[in-house]
């Protein structure tokens, strides 16, 4: 089987960035330079699903520039081969030492290419031999060929998609996407009540729609808006009814949060949210400062939830503000609406070993 034609790594890296878009795991692993120049390793030695070559870090560590300019059949077939033999000396411009190995195998292709279904391993190799055992899905290794380009790459990029993520996680595409994309017109958020609000564009007010819309409707039994406001103090909703109700002061010079929701039912539980787009997570400081805000309400201190919101844990806001996130509230993610992360810093008495929490 002849070799294929070769992109240049450049171009590779563009492609990676299209075929996995904000919101793929561990996307950094897989759209980095290092990424592409083992896709453009792959392409060079054949490593092809079908055509019984495969890869082994070696090939990416020990390639150079002056080596991927030599791009004949006998220079890729060669080399291989020769890479693979103690001893090899690399070419001018090598692209990574041997200390690298450890990062091109485990991240960029255990936890990366191999693990979004982009990349095959080689049955019947033992885990500690250095033998090649990586190559490229044939049907991914067509969106790097030189030969598609514009609207048709778009085309099988869309199609890969389809064939090899999960409908949760094309949504979470989705979601990401359009988060990190929505600049222009309003955006309108439905209220449980069935009360549509408008919200200035921008990725917090996409952020809050998701909130009051999904994880509401997901995590509370009976939900109800006691207060949405956006950047600039500007109250979006509030319900003075319920909040008398409950005896929360939510007059806007008040420090509150985002939103606040309550479960509506025995017992009430009262909900505080902080939506983070860059910045402003619920941390100690801010933890208590709501608390002493719901501390004349009718409401327990039990009873009290903090949440803060996020886009996507791997949007650099959720990297930022998880190792100050307080203990005793949660994490939400847009993306993954189904999920919450508990800081549990109060563990239940009941609880004190992991096999209490599989009961």
């Amino acid at each position: 089987m002849p070799l294929l034609p070769l992109p240049d790594v450049k171009e590779v890296q563009r492609r990676l960035k299209l075929v996995f878009p904000e919101g793929t795991p561990h996307r950094t692993y897989v759209v980095r330079e290092m990424a592409a120049k083992t896709i453009f390793a792959m392409l060079y030695v054949g490593a092809i699903e079908g055509s019984n070559g495969w890869l082994a870090p070696k090939h990416v560590y020990r390639l150079s520039d002056t080596q991927a300019r030599m791009q004949t059949e006998d220079a890729r077939r060669g080399f291989g081969q020769a890479a693979m033999r103690p001893g090899f000396v690399p070419k001018r411009g090598r692209w990574y030492a041997d200390n690298s190995r450890e990062s091109i195998r485990d991240e960029t292709l255990k936890e990366g290419l191999v693990a979004l279904g982009a990349v095959v391993v080689r049955p019947g190799i033992a885990t500690t031999s250095g033998q090649p055992r990586y190559a490229m899905k044939a049907d991914f290794t067509e969106l790097f060929s030189p030969r598609i380009e514009g609207a048709i790459l778009t085309q099988r990029i869309t199609a890969w998609h389809e064939q090899h993520l999960s409908a949760e996680a094309q949504a979470r595409l989705s979601i990401v996407r359009h988060g990190r994309t929505a600049t222009k017109g309003a955006v309108t958020v439905t209220l449980p009540s069935g009360e549509s609000r408008n919200m200035q564009p921008g990725l917090s007010s996409e952020i809050t729609k998701q909130v009051i819309e999904v994880f509401a409707t997901r995590f509370l039994v009976n939900p109800a808006v006691i207060w949405v406001s956006e950047s600039g103090n500007k109250v979006i909703a509030r319900d003075d009814v319920l909040a008398r109700e409950i005896g929360i002061d939510i007059r806007p010079q008040k420090a509150l949060p985002d939103i606040i929701l309550a479960d509506v039912g025995d017992p009430l539980l009262l909900v505080f949210v902080e939506v983070v787009a860059t910045d402003g997570a619920i941390n100690n400081s801010r933890r208590r400062a709501l608390m002493e805000l719901a501390r004349e309400s009718k409401i327990a201190e039990r009873y009290l939830l903090f949440v803060t919101a996020f886009l996507d844990r791997a949007e650099s806001a959720f990297r930022k503000a998880i190792s100050n996130l307080a203990w005793g509230s949660f994490a939400w993610f847009a993306s993954e609406p189904q999920n919450v992360i508990a800081l549990d810093g109060t563990r239940p008495q009941a609880i004190s070993k992991l096999r209490d929490l599989v009961r």
